[in-house]
């Protein structure tokens, strides 16, 4: 009876995988949640943009080496702080397409989360620029 139960379970419920495969797809899930985000959201693609651009002046600046990692470290946390956003964003309109209170909320603190990112990143981005001035 137990080994009858046993291959039941098994063809409802299917094996998840493990070790190197789990990895890798994960990663290949991780890939396409990016591609997503770049294709269907204005706000991640104007951030990406605004990172890499950044990114690559805080490279050619005299920076300290520690002020190069903490600003580039800033535009990835601005970057995953929007990606969480869009996942509230997108779960909240699956579960309540029409307008509730709480909906608003979710959606709402996911954007406040966005701006103090963004706020920081001014802030540190200000002050590195301070540490050039002699």
């Amino acid at each position: 009876m137990m080994a009858i139960m046993t291959h039941i379970m098994t063809q409802i419920i299917p094996k998840r995988s493990t070790g190197l495969r789990r990895i890798y797809r994960a990663f290949l899930y991780s890939v396409s949640g990016l591609r997503i985000a770049i294709r269907d959201e204005a706000a991640f693609r104007q951030e990406l943009l605004l990172a890499v651009a950044l990114s690559i002046l805080c490279l050619i600046l005299p920076f300290e080496d520690w002020i190069r990692i903490a600003l580039i470290a800033l535009h990835m946390v601005v970057l995953i702080t929007e990606l969480l956003n869009t996942a509230v964003e997108s779960v909240v309109n699956k579960v309540s397409p029409e307008f509730h209170e709480e909906a608003k909320k979710a959606k709402d603190t996911g954007s406040a989360a966005v701006m103090l990112s963004l706020l920081l990143a001014c802030i540190i981005w200000l002050y590195a620029i301070f540490t050039l001035i002699p």
